[in-house]
């Protein structure tokens, strides 16, 4: 089990290694000079500070020695300092983590916490009324994107009840429950899709199961329904659902960027998109390094996990 978790860090860390490499050369052909944009506001900038604030940013180099630079950085922990204050890079990510880090959270326990029995609840009764009705709204909640569900959210809890989430963030060491109100609907947009996935996906994994001769099996024996579904079929049908549980964190993560901004969230998704805006290449990459180490890490967990569920993977894994 080790080995086999060290060959999926390994290959983890090859693909995280690539992606780096293509951001750092795709963020050079975003048009805008980022020196420019700095000095943008500031009164009477002649041709020589200009040329003199590239110099100091390294952005005078060729990209060949610009990204040895970067690769030597990195290989020591070092992401570089922020082209826009000049504070490093890290700091200004484990900063804004921990709001990402509970958004994303909330939104993969929405998603469970919904997703599971309503797959279950549409398994067990196929075929009926409550069963459309469960398909329908997980392919609503598939379909729509999580930004526009956010305004939805947003523009009908003003109408209807006169009610808006708080504009002003605070963490949960100074107000927890305003801190709760203010995620509650991003989470809720977030995890929308998450939901659906996981619905979508037990109902099938849970059907097929049911279907199984093991269960006929246990039937036989007299053993209830509630038993049968809860104890036998359930833990064997969760493995599809960590499965997407693991790809979800991709959508969850890519999904903060915008929805920080629209609830003003000061998380790692309005980071990059500052960044993004400012032409910040070390931040851009050091955004995207970060959320490229936790998809990975969860999708290693996750197939960890598969194990725990089911013993008889444990030596499929270890040899693999």
């Amino acid at each position: 089990m080790l080995l086999y978790a060290g060959r999926r860090l390994t290959y983890g860390l090859l693909v995280l290694a690539l992606v780096a490499t293509l951001v750092f050369l795709i963020i050079r052909l975003i048009p805008g000079d980022a020196v420019r944009l700095q000095l943008a506001d500031a009164p009477g900038v002649t041709q020589a500070q200009i040329d003199q604030r590239t110099a100091e940013l390294g952005l005078d180099k060729p990209i060949l020695t610009q990204f040895g630079h970067f690769v030597s950085g990195l290989a020591q922990g070092d992401l570089g300092d922020s082209f826009d204050d000049d504070r490093p890079v890290t700091t200004k990510i484990l900063e804004r983590l921990p709001a990402t880090l509970e958004l994303g959270l909330l939104a993969i326990l929405f998603g469970i916490l919904l997703g599971v029995p309503f797959g279950m609840l549409s398994a067990i009764r196929h075929h009926s009324v409550v069963d459309n009705v469960m398909r329908f709204l997980a392919v609503i909640g598939m379909s729509l994107p999580n930004f526009w569900l956010a305004l939805l959210l947003i523009t009908f809890l003003a109408l209807w009840f006169g009610w808006s989430p708080p504009l002003v963030y605070a963490s949960p060491a100074e107000s927890l429950g305003q801190n709760l109100i203010h995620m509650l609907l991003p989470a809720i947009a977030l995890g929308a899709a998450t939901m659906a996935s996981i619905a979508r996906m037990l109902r099938s994994s849970l059907l097929e199961v049911l279907g199984s001769n093991f269960i006929r099996t246990i039937r036989s024996r007299g053993a209830s329904e509630r038993v049968v579904v809860l104890k036998h079929a359930g833990r064997s049908s969760l493995i599809p659902v960590f499965t997407v549980l693991g790809l979800q964190v991709g959508h969850i993560l890519g999904g903060t960027v915008i929805l920080e901004r629209i609830f003003a969230i000061p998380g790692m998704g309005s980071l990059i998109f500052e960044a993004v805006g400012q032409r910040d290449y070390p931040v851009i990459l050091g955004c995207v390094i970060f959320y490229g180490a936790i998809f990975i890490l969860v999708n290693v967990v996750v197939d960890l996990l598969y194990a725990v569920i089911d013993p008889r993977i444990r030596y499929e894994g270890a040899s693999a």
